[in-house]
């Protein structure tokens, strides 16, 4: 496991050049992401040549998360995880994940402002937990080699010195308000992958340790599911570009084995549903950042109408909902219009509004998953229910539904609940 003492040390950019580093060598690597996120899982997938799936106890459960482990152990030389947030942070955290399954911990530590504190700090992320595997530090973001060797004499006694990143190397990754860039909008992302795996090649990492997860034990229930193949015969319509790529292969895979054909369209390109479409996911993204030219996507808006109309299954989530609505104000205050499926305004926020993970408790049962986003959504329609946060403090998402339309914020994992989403989707 790649991680790090807080958010912004690193470790996407260092995780991701490992990948680059072993696969260039010839090794097959799989790459996880703990927790709920889109973005930095796209770096991985880039790095790696492979998909790169999410990791939570929390979402998934741990014979879930052990199961996935075990299957990319089968036929791959290398397993990396990257941390979320600080190796701490959040309930269930990195440090829960690699205690959980024996996972030997990198910590990358920004260390352009700081000097003998550096070891200080290793030392707490060592000693903090016993019995966590925390096997050795990286600087990140050094000035110079002498920067570098006043790092490396401050670490304790067994704590292993995996080397030193310099600032300003050219491979750093672009942010923007929900994460990363997409990686799909680097032109240059190879480019940066090739000089940070340079970069690493020149400390000489070595091969981590090995783990043995065992062989994938199969879910009882979820076999049960699969094997009644409820979508069979269905064709499940899924928007996919650069304005609704917040999409978990784990979700995409799950609808595929209960049975459904699946299809892809591009709103941006003003596509209309797929004929013989049965049903249509809308996953998140960034419409807020195409919000004129989805205004204009009249061939998309028209079949999407005219599927709901027809009274078959839409499930929207986040940025998907927020192109439902009647109208769209971006964060300069321009409104666009909507696609009008769902009254109601969307309205982006100069802040974060809502973040955690959340659980819907559904007719078809209880879904989970997570909410992160800048936007308001405000509608007349009453809501079906509201999420319940795993945080005390976390702020329930209102969960709208109109005839088979499913519209909230939950980003939701849908092996969570397997025959919950077949019943979202079946006709």
């Amino acid at each position: 496991m790649v991680s790090a003492p807080a958010s912004g040390q690193g470790k996407t950019t260092v995780t991701a050049a490992l990948a680059r580093r072993w696969t260039r060598q010839g090794l097959r690597v799989r790459v996880f992401k703990t927790g709920p996120d889109f973005l930095d899982p796209m770096i991985h997938a880039r790095a790696s040549g492979q998909p790169c799936w999410q990791l939570d106890l929390w979402m998934g459960g741990e014979a879930h998360c052990r199961r996935l482990l075990a299957e990319a152990a089968q036929d791959h030389d290398i397993v990396l995880v990257e941390g979320v947030m600080g190796l701490f942070d959040g309930r269930p955290s990195s440090a829960d994940l690699a205690q959980t399954f024996g996972l030997p911990v990198l910590a990358v530590i920004e260390a352009a402002a700081m000097a003998q504190t550096f070891g200080a700090l290793a030392l707490g992320l060592q000693q903090y937990r016993p019995g966590l595997p925390v096997s050795g530090v990286l600087a990140n973001r050094v000035g110079s080699p002498g920067h570098a060797e006043m790092l490396r004499e401050s670490l304790p006694p067994g704590l292993a010195w995996y080397g030193a990143l310099p600032r300003e190397a050219g491979f750093e990754l672009p942010s923007r308000h929900l994460g990363l860039v997409q990686a799909a909008e680097l032109a240059d992302l190879d480019a940066r992958l090739d000089r940070a795996a340079d970069a690493l090649a020149a400390l000489d990492l070595p091969l981590p340790p090995e783990v043995d997860w065992g062989r994938p034990e199969p879910d009882v229930d979820e076999l049960a599911v699969y094997e009644q193949a409820p979508l069979r015969g269905q064709c499940v319509a899924i928007a996919r570009d650069a304005a609704f790529a917040f999409l978990y292969p784990a979700n995409v895979q799950l609808l595929q084995r209960l049975g459904a054909g699946l299809c892809f369209f591009s709103p941006l390109a003003d596509e209309p549903v797929p004929e013989g479409a049965t049903a249509v996911y809308l996953p998140g993204g960034y419409p807020e950042l195409h919000a004129a030219t989805l205004a204009e996507a009249r061939r998309t808006r028209r079949s999407l109408q005219a599927h709901h109309a027809a009274g078959l299954p839409l499930v929207a989530e986040c940025g998907g909902m927020l192109a439902l609505a009647e109208g769209l104000t971006d964060a300069q205050g321009t409104r666009h219009a909507g696609w009008g499926l769902l009254p109601g305004e969307a309205r982006m926020s100069p802040r974060l509004v809502n973040l955690g993970l959340h659980a819907a408790e559904l007719p078809e049962g209880t879904v989970r998953g997570h909410t992160f986003h800048h936007a308001r959504f405000e509608s007349p329609l009453p809501p079906l229910t509201h999420t319940q946060a795993q945080r005390h403090h976390g702020q329930p998402e209102a969960v709208y539904r109109q005839g088979r339309l499913q519209a909230s914020f939950l980003h939701a994992y849908f092996p969570s609940a397997p025959a919950a989403v077949a019943r979202w989707f079946s006709v």
